[in-house]
């Protein structure tokens, strides 16, 4: 995939896709051919301080580390963002979750893993 602005970390989406994190302050999505989706910073009018870490959690909603603001938000395919962490994050680099709904946040700033519950699902 060409044209990219410094890219950072990727990760796949459940649609055979994935999602780039750039310097430049932007997250892309791609489809499973490898074209363009849509920007998060267009699609949903957010503006990035410096996203690092992504990935994409059981529903499909993409979850973002920004190192510089500090923060993680999740953005669902329908819907605004979501700010998830927006303390005690030094420089949270990357983001995993996992289907039972944690988030795990590898913080740099401090050199470790922190866990957050984010998300019940109905049993």
């Amino acid at each position: 995939v060409p044209n990219l602005q410094g890219p950072r970390y990727v990760s796949p989406a459940p649609n055979g896709g994935f999602v780039v994190s750039e310097e430049c302050g932007d997250v892309k999505v791609f489809t499973s051919s490898r074209k363009l989706l849509c920007s998060l910073s267009s699609k949903y009018r957010h503006w990035f301080g410096n996203p690092a870490g992504v990935c994409v959690d059981v529903d499909g909603s993409i979850l973002v580390a920004d190192e510089q603001r500090r923060t993680v938000h999740l953005f669902p395919e329908h819907g605004a963002p979501v700010c998830l962490v927006s303390t005690g994050l030094r420089r949270p680099a990357g983001v995993a979750c996992s289907s039972f709904g944690h988030l795990f946040v590898a913080d740099a700033g401090e050199n470790c893993v922190k866990v957050f519950k984010y998300h019940m699902r109905p049993r």
